[in-house]
């Protein structure tokens, strides 16, 4: 099967090489008994033609041409095996079912271009050519497109992309600006022939009638939807004064909303300058788009209820709000006027208000007056009292004190050097100090002797050494 489309049966390869079809091409057909028969149909002798002998290379080579001129595209389907992600960026793998296996290889340029991840035990489908790689002998194929098969495999890539467009922060909130309360234009990416556009149109109308709305028609289910759904996405860019994009369609399965799982939609999405809202399938259904898309609407109905604003309901909300408003006035006034009544009521004789502050004073100053009378009184009879108490106090405390001065100075007179002095004793001093010891001076040192009445100068004349014992010159006689 070839250009391109998944074969409706299966595939068998019947061409064959040997040395009859090189006989073939050498203008002749060759026989078992080595008679020839000529092309214009007479019978030639001739010796029995020997076999042509091939290089490994050369029956590499022709395998391989006849190989890739027979089969242009073909699809095959199988589950992976063996794979690997090479450093240079290509995958190598193996494609098997329950009876057999061939080998694949996936280059750079197109696998980068994979909306997942491929690992082994994956049922895919995919899309190449047949070849040979001549230094081995190996027979594989050239994948050029790739597609999980099944509801799991899908999911599986579907979560693979989220995760990858999550780490690089496009599914954070803020990068646009928030939608506006008010739009008043608005584009609609969806298929013109959809339940999913009569749904919104129905409720803008509904909602608000004066909010202009621009249809950009695309595919939204199949194989080239996501390219279309782009190229709409970018025409709605171009609208002018645009002020919200809903992008959506109706329900159905993972395969049905796939084209929203697209890659280069989900960037296109980011990187939008208008807000998007996301309004794909139902309500239990998720896509990327929903993820990158600065609102996510569970139905088409709900995108249109969120990007425009009931306008018969802000009119009631503005009535009820008007009432409220009306009714505060009224509450306020009422208030107002039953002040100023009362104002007026207190204002109506002033020379009674002022004959009332003028009665009130008198009363003040008479209570005033009474009780500084009072006062004093109690004053005075405290202080009587407490006159009466401390005098018995004092009296007592002033002979304790005489008592005691009294002890202190026999005390301080009995140790006095006056008293000692009236007995016949005498104090040297020199130079302001007390002589103790004849150490001290040398003869012909002056010095004074302090007696009970007055000073004498006197000097040294010699120095005679002694003790207090045995000496009788310290014997003193009393007159």
């Amino acid at each position: 099967m070839s250009n391109g489309a998944p074969p409706g049966g299966q595939m068998q390869l019947t061409d064959s090489i040997g040395t009859d079809s090189i006989g073939a091409r050498n203008g002749f057909a060759s026989s078992k008994d080595g008679i020839g028969s000529a092309k214009d149909g007479s019978t030639l002798s001739v010796e029995p033609a020997k076999p042509r002998v091939m290089s490994v290379e050369e029956l590499n080579r022709a395998i391989r041409g006849t190989l890739e001129g027979k089969f242009d595209l073909i699809w095959v389907q199988g589950e992976i095996s063996n794979f690997k992600a090479h450093t240079s960026g290509h995958f190598y793998f193996s494609l098997k079912d329950q009876r057999a296996q061939v080998k694949a290889v996936m280059f750079r340029g197109q696998n980068g271009r994979l909306k997942f991840k491929p690992t082994d035990g994956m049922e895919v489908l995919v899309r190449g050519k047949i070849s040979v790689y001549e230094p081995r002998g190996d027979f594989q194929i050239i994948v050029d497109l790739m597609e999980p098969v099944g509801a799991g495999a899908l999911q599986k890539a579907f979560e693979q992309l989220k995760h990858k467009l999550q780490s690089e922060g496009l599914f954070e909130a803020g990068r646009n600006p928030p939608l506006p309360a008010f739009p008043r234009q608005i584009g609609i990416v969806t298929s013109p022939t959809g339940a999913a556009i009569r749904d919104i149109l129905n409720i803008l109308a509904r909602r608000n009638r004066g909010v202009a709305v621009t249809v950009v028609p695309t595919l939204v289910q199949g194989g080239t939807a996501a390219p279309q759904i782009c190229e709409a996405l970018q025409k709605a860019w171009k609208l002018p004064n645009l002020d919200v994009i809903i992008l959506g369609r109706g329900g159905g399965s993972i395969e049905d909303l796939w084209a929203f799982n697209d890659e280069n939609l989900a960037r296109l999405i980011a990187a939008s300058p208008v807000p998007v809202i996301s309004a794909v399938g139902h309500e239990i259904d998720f896509t990327i788009a929903d993820f990158v898309a600065d609102l996510r609407a569970p139905t088409p109905s709900a995108a249109a209820e969120l990007a425009v604003r009931d306008v018969d309901q802000i009119k009631g909300k503005f009535q009820q709000e008007a009432r409220l408003l009306f009714q505060c006035w009224q509450k306020q006034q009422g208030q107002r006027l039953r002040q100023i009544q009362f104002l007026s009521q207190r204002l109506v004789d002033p020379k009674r208000r002022v004959q009332d502050l003028m009665l009130r004073n008198d009363e003040l100053l008479e209570r005033l007056q009474l009780a500084h009378g009072n006062f004093r009184q109690r004053i005075g009879y405290r202080l009587q009292l407490s006159t009466e108490k401390l005098r018995p106090r004092m009296d007592h405390q002033v002979v304790r004190a005489r008592a005691g001065l009294q002890k202190f100075m026999g005390m301080l007179e009995a140790l006095s050097p006056l008293k000692t002095m009236d007995r016949g004793y005498s104090l040297a001093v020199m130079e302001g100090r007390i002589v103790r010891s004849i150490g001290e001076v040398k003869p012909g040192t002056r010095f004074q002797l302090r007696v009970s009445d007055g000073w004498i100068e006197a000097m040294v004349e010699n120095l005679l050494p002694g003790t207090k014992e045995g000496d009788e010159r310290w014997i003193l006689k009393e007159n």
